[in-house]
């Protein structure tokens, strides 16, 4: 799929690897609807990129279900139809299932921690694929779903939610593919390894140096080379059903 002139849906589309895919988009000529929780952010974002394409910008939790439907129908009005949605918006609530102090149990993961993890990483994956699907097909568009998954997926200490979730971003990917195949549209999946952001860059020296040493590049990945990933998944109409992993080589 030639991205010119397309319509594309970000989640997570005002910051970090969001706002950077939103950027490869917008320089390949598509037009942009981007989902975030901050405002502030969708203006900054917006008034990046509206110089290079049409952009439009709404706040939505993607683990609401009233406010995908909603947004996903607006953004139907704004732009009669999409061609394509980029799952990306997530979060972290990192820790370990037990603690235990001198053979003694002192703590566990809380069920609203890992929940909050699977409502926004699975939960709204799904929610907004579902609607995004529904208006490839309403309008029969040939459309292309993107779905951000992790290397963690394999499974990572202190990552209990999160490495779940994104092992069922990985499973609807394949499912989906699968299913929606007879309609024209594709589904992949990018699982990328540490990226450099706003976070990594604030770690110890240290602790920044330890996680290069895991790669074999010997670098941390730019938020870039994940997008030009993406624009890999839109181009290359014989990809389908599978997860491509970003991660400069790194092993748990």
């Amino acid at each position: 799929m030639n991205l010119k002139d397309k319509t594309i849906v970000i989640t997570g589309g005002a910051q970090g690897l969001g706002l950077e895919m939103a950027r490869m988009c917008a320089a390949e000529g598509a037009k942009l609807a981007l989902l975030d929780m901050n405002p502030e952010q969708l203006a900054a974002a917006k008034a990046e990129l509206s110089a290079q394409t049409q952009v439009e910008v709404y706040v939505a939790n993607v683990a609401d279900e009233a406010q995908v439907e909603a947004t996903f129908a607006q953004i139907d009005v704004d732009f009669n139809g999409i061609d394509g949605l980029i799952n990306n918006a997530g979060i972290l609530r990192d820790g370990l299932l037990l603690k235990v102090k001198d053979g003694e149990l002192v703590a566990k993961m809380p069920l609203q921690q890992f929940q909050s993890v699977i409502d926004v990483n699975l939960t709204g994956v799904f929610l907004c694929g579902r609607e995004a699907a529904a208006l490839m097909v309403k309008h029969g568009r040939k459309g292309v779903i993107i779905n951000m998954s992790s290397v963690a997926r394999a499974g990572n200490m202190g990552q209990t939610n999160y490495a779940a979730s994104k092992a069922g971003v990985v499973a609807m990917t394949v499912t989906w593919a699968r299913e929606l195949g007879r309609y024209g549209i594709r589904v992949g999946a990018i699982a990328p390894g540490v990226i450099r952001t706003a976070m990594t860059d604030a770690m110890k020296p240290e602790a920044r140096e330890r996680l290069e040493k895991m790669k074999p590049v010997g670098r941390l990945g730019e938020a870039a080379e994940i997008a030009h990933t993406a624009k890999y998944i839109f181009e290359n109409d014989f990809f389908t059903g599978r997860v491509v992993e970003i991660d400069g080589g790194i092993s748990f």
